[in-house]
């Protein structure tokens, strides 16, 4: 794995960190291609259950890195960039679609700032967890663009419309406080205490029905374009498989045992 993008393996669980402080861990092309190809190898591994997403230095990430800019598409005059919208497609798009479809759940710990396509990622994952410290920034229309890498999905669906209008055409940094009281992310811990929490979150989580979680995501991402009959359906289904899986079986088991379960995420 590349310098910028680190992989620290845990029992149970990854921790991908992403690895440009200097660049307040902005995403050129090179970083995405390390990215995706750490998810893919954790998600690869049985043995990886959960994942960790966090940076390095005073910043969570900061989106794309426009110093690149025939790399991000972005930045440049109009006569010499790529078109934005192709940097997306081959980058943005794919990173933002293997996130929620992981078959392991997520935690994003968010220190410091989260902005552009960086606060889309860390909105991105199943739980949030920030920083006392930590902001999250639409700045996409500080530089005439648009939301991006998830982001026009994420913000209406966490935050509802009228808020995710205010963030994403004020630009204006959101308080990891604020983001808690408005429902957008999980928790807001000390500074000190980010990473404690993130790997107490994944390691139970890594221990939990994993196959479950993620149908349960699916669910929750479907509900915001279905109607209510259409939702019921799919829980008729996904109850189906889940009950079908030896984790079910496990957990019956356990119940009536009275013990712990032992949940293998099959």
């Amino acid at each position: 794995m590349s310098e910028t993008i680190l992989v620290e393996r845990r029992e149970g669980y990854r921790v991908i960190t992403l690895n440009r402080p200097d660049k307040l861990n902005a995403l050129d092309r090179a970083t995405h291609e390390v990215l995706m190809a750490a998810l893919l190898e954790a998600e690869a591994d049985p043995a990886c259950r959960a994942l960790v997403l966090t940076g390095a230095g005073r910043g969570f990430c900061a989106g794309a890195d426009l110093s690149g800019r025939g790399d991000s598409g972005v930045g440049g005059p109009p006569d010499t960039r790529r078109d934005a919208g192709n940097s997306i497609e081959e980058t943005w798009n794919p990173l933002a679609r293997k996130l929620a479809r992981l078959r392991m759940p997520t935690v994003c710990a968010v220190n410091g700032m989260a902005a552009g396509a960086g606060a889309s990622i860390a909105l991105g994952c199943d739980i949030v967890v920030a920083a006392r410290s930590a902001k999250f920034l639409q700045a996409f229309a500080r530089i005439g663009l648009v939301p991006d890498c998830g982001g026009t999905f994420h913000l209406p669906n966490l935050a509802g419309q009228a808020r995710a209008r205010g963030l994403a055409m004020l630009a204006e940094p959101l308080p990891a406080e604020t983001a808690l009281a408005w429902g957008m992310i999980w928790s807001v811990v000390d500074d000190a205490a980010l990473m404690d929490e993130a790997h107490a979150l994944a390691a139970r989580l890594a221990a939990m029905p994993t196959r479950a979680l993620v149908m349960t995501r699916r669910m929750f991402a479907a509900a915001a374009n279905q109607s209510f009959d259409e939702q019921l359906d799919m829980e008729r289904d996904y109850q189906g498989i889940a009950s079908r899986t030896e984790d079910h079986q496990e957990g019956v088991q356990a119940f009536l045992q009275k013990r712990p379960a032992v949940f293998k995420g099959r």
